[in-house]
């Protein structure tokens, strides 16, 4: 009897099952030689709670490139590298404990909050723009116009003064008042002492039972060494001493003046410094500022993202 071969089905279906398993395979191979993409490091998104090490300058006025303010210790030190501003030493601390990365919510927001521990807070506009898109390690220059920064000069922050001054000879001073004004002056007729305003030579004129005179003895020409310029003595006559202040167009922005108490400006923090932001010659008057140093100007910071912590 003859040999019954496979039916023309079977083979047609043998022939699919082959078929099949080649292309199978050719797809695998395929699909192991074509590159695959690498997920890259997460980007600091809006939301994001990030950590930075800062570094924060001057990118307009007078004190231009000079250093405000960093969370790096180093940059502290390192006044050479880093030069600083008028205002970064009333504001900044020797204690290497006080400089730590800066926790910063990544989005318009002006609280605080605490995640794990770490603070976070809002931070000014250009400051959380400038970090989308950076990842973990890197630095990026974020240079920010005063729109995006800590906004214009508040005009009621200001004042203009004259040049010329004039202070009494005799100061009548309630003997309450006698030792707080002029610390560790016995309040004895005769007594000599420097002025602490203005060092020249003052002497008790007389006391009685309410009040001690002090009278002043400076001589024309005299340089007095105020809280940060000098003035020069013009004029003393029996009951008045004229002076001129010392300032001129080349110290504008590089003259720090303290106030004798301080005063607020644009209901921020009240502040005991003020800085010489313009003079007038012609018009013998020079104007004072005391809105904080980073107010109506450009700043550039130096950001190294540190960790972000969650989105």
């Amino acid at each position: 009897m003859a040999t019954t071969g496979p039916s023309r089905i079977v083979v047609i279906v043998l022939i699919v099952v082959v078929l099949v398993v080649a292309g199978v395979g050719v797809y695998l191979v395929d699909q192991w030689l074509t590159p695959k993409a690498i997920s890259g490091p997460t980007a600091v998104q809006v939301g994001d709670n990030v950590t930075v090490n800062y570094i924060g300058s001057f990118a307009s006025g007078p004190q231009t490139h000079k250093v405000f303010d960093t969370s790096i210790y180093s940059v502290y030190l390192d006044n050479i590298t880093y030069p600083k501003s008028l205002e970064f030493a009333s504001t900044h601390s020797g204690s290497a404990s006080n400089y730590n990365p800066l926790g910063v919510y990544v989005g318009s927001y002006s609280g605080q909050y605490t995640v794990n521990n770490q603070t976070f807070s809002g931070v000014v506009p250009g400051f959380w723009q400038g970090m989308i898109g950076m990842v973990v390690n890197q630095t990026r220059y974020i240079t920010m116009p005063v729109s995006l920064a800590y906004g214009p000069l508040n005009p009621s922050c200001e004042a203009t003064l004259p040049l010329n001054f004039t202070v009494p000879v005799l100061q009548v001073v309630s003997t309450g008042n006698f030792t707080a004004q002029y610390p560790g002056v016995f309040a004895t007729p005769g007594v000599t002492f420097a002025d602490p305003t203005y060092g020249w030579t003052d002497v008790v004129f007389s006391v009685n039972a309410t009040d001690v005179s002090v009278e002043s003895l400076p001589t024309i020409g005299f340089v007095a060494h105020l809280t940060g310029w000098n003035a020069t003595v013009t004029g003393v006559n029996a009951t008045t001493i004229s002076l001129y202040n010392d300032i001129t167009p080349s110290n504008y922005g590089n003259l720090l003046g303290t106030f004798s108490a301080s005063r607020a400006c644009g209901g921020g923090e009240p502040t005991s410094h003020f800085l010489i932001v313009g003079v007038n010659l012609a018009n013998s008057t020079y104007t004072i500022s005391w809105n904080s140093e980073v107010v109506g100007q450009s700043l550039t910071f130096r950001v190294t993202v540190v960790q972000i912590v969650s989105s």
